[in-house]
């Protein structure tokens, strides 16, 4: 490819004059446009690119060629489990009964609505809740749609002192985010050594002011949280409710449940979890459940199944159950729309992948994602031990996290040769693999946090593993190749510091 040529942006290829395209006749002409309004019509014509066809098809599709995902190459990024996205999920997701209109009335929708209610009754098996709105669009939005109906439930009973939120020093940084959009007023409870909540350092913490807890189990080092049981009773017992951040949810599929847990509100990822694609800002889910008893502070609208028509005369079967959108009557009476936290019912192409996959798992095969994730994450962790320095030492769940090189291989702090853990994910681009998350979790400064989710091959987890041992002879042999690195890819190592100060969002033309 002819990256001095294919690498510019669209407008730099523009050539004026040149079309790639054939409009139909304007059918409109003579139509006086000012019946519009001045205020609608254009004092410019719009900066378009002018460009033939050809060379429109080859900018793009070299374009999409730079971009990384999984169906290119292995997406180890810890703590956003990157798993493959079959595609018969994409083909189901296209089927034409499911293109239609949000405001499609419910009896031209019984499909969609039934494949809705199905997708949150399965969810609400797999977590141990009672109840599942699909509305939020991504993870972060769903925490705070729980947290919202942890307010409102404080709210409902006249709680009103009760805003702070206690989040663990390990948590993902959209936990407190998301807090302080909710209103509420962060506490930071600290971790022990071995990575896990510090249940004596909570306790101190506790009182008639927390609206309750969020915690990831396994948390973000990948770790079970195995006090969760006490952790719940203390929250519980000083008037507060459990959260569960769904991120990690993966490696406990059909093995252990939430609500078994003691969690009381609780976000999922479909886009993660149940391997809807995603990144790049898009598509996502994030449904929210509830356990019994919190059903009525759920966002609006919701689904719902009408009561069974009886069996038509002279037929063998009932009629079909129908499904309709409905606003629970306890939320009206409360504080009405602002309990909508999207429009209609949230990414419902997403919901389908997701509904797709379930049905492709089954009951049976479900858990052997959760148990798969579990042994390959363990497989790296030890095959890599002895080039990594392994801050905790134990069994992890699905993801787990490295300090950086041992320092016979360069990570040495107090050494001018030191090799960094963004040099190391630097060099990881030149082999090919897309680098793993790096310094998060802010528990170790070297932070270097894998994921390899259940779908990839031991093939795959070898070559990875070879790889990554074959970075830590290069950074004690030569610590500069990894330093410039990387040096096969479009765009060398970027200047981070220029990008944040001199940003350029948008072009500009030069005519």
């Amino acid at each position: 490819m002819n990256r001095e040529y294919y690498g510019k942006l669209i407008f730099e290829l523009s050539k004026p004059g040149r079309v790639g395209y054939s409009l139909p006749k304007n059918e409109f002409e003579g139509y006086d446009l000012l019946q519009l309004g001045t205020m609608t019509l254009r004092q410019t014509k719009p900066l378009l690119p002018e460009c033939d066809e050809l060379t429109v098809v080859r900018h793009y599709t070299n374009m999409s060629n730079n971009n990384f995902g999984v169906d290119t190459g292995f997406y180890p990024l810890g703590s956003c489990t990157m798993k493959y996205n079959p595609k018969l999920n994409e083909e189901l997701a296209a089927l034409p009964g499911f293109n239609i209109h949000p405001m499609t009335p419910a009896k031209y929708a019984q499909g969609s609505l039934k494949l809705y209610d199905e997708v949150q009754k399965t969810l609400a098996e797999i977590a141990g809740l009672s109840r599942f709105t699909l509305n939020p669009y991504a993870g972060a939005h769903g925490e705070l749609t729980g947290l919202m109906v942890i307010r409102s439930y404080h709210m409902s009973r006249g709680d009103v002192a009760r805003t702070k939120i206690i989040v663990p020093d390990s948590a993902h940084g959209t936990n407190p985010a998301s807090a302080a959009v909710c209103g509420l007023q962060i506490v930071e409870v600290k971790s022990l050594a071995d990575g896990t909540v510090d249940v004596e350092a909570l306790k101190p913490l506790l009182g008639p002011d927390i609206a309750g807890m969020m915690m990831t189990n396994p948390n973000t080092l990948g770790l079970f949280e195995r006090q969760i049981p006490e952790i719940a009773r203390l929250v519980h017992e000083c008037g507060g409710l459990m959260y569960y951040d769904g991120a990690n949810l993966n490696p406990m599929l059909g093995v252990c449940r939430p609500g078994d847990m003691g969690f009381d509100v609780m976000h999922i990822n479909l886009h993660k979890t149940f391997s809807t694609p995603h990144g790049g800002g898009g598509p996502g889910s994030g449904p929210v459940g509830v356990r019994k008893g919190l059903e009525q502070f759920l966002p609006n609208p919701q689904v719902r199944p009408t009561p069974t028509l009886p069996c038509r005369e002279g037929a063998d079967t009932i009629d079909a159950q129908e499904y309709e959108v409905y606003t629970p009557l306890s939320t009206r009476e409360g504080q009405g729309e602002s309990l909508y936290v999207s429009f209609f019912l949230g990414n419902f192409g997403i919901i389908i992948r997701a509904y797709a996959y379930l049905l492709s798992l089954g009951k049976e095969n479900i858990p052997m994602a959760g148990k798969l994730s579990v042994l390959n994450a363990n497989y790296i962790k030890e095959s890599l031990r002895s080039h990594y320095l392994l801050p905790i030492d134990t069994v992890c769940k699905h993801e787990f996290v490295f300090d950086g090189l041992r320092e016979e291989y360069g990570g040495d702090h107090h050494s001018p040769e030191h090799v960094t853990t963004l040099d190391v994910a630097k060099r990881l681009l030149d082999y090919g693999f897309h680098a793993p998350t790096i310094y998060f979790p802010l528990l170790f400064h070297e932070a270097l946090m894998i994921e390899p989710t259940e779908t990839e091959s031991k093939d795959t987890l070898d070559a990875f593993i070879d790889v990554m041992k074959r970075i830590a002879e290069e950074a004690k042999a030569d610590p500069q190749l990894l330093k410039s690195a990387p040096h096969d890819t479009p765009v060398r190592r970027m200047d981070d510091v220029k990008a944040v100060k001199e940003p350029k969002f948008t072009y500009k033309s030069v005519s």
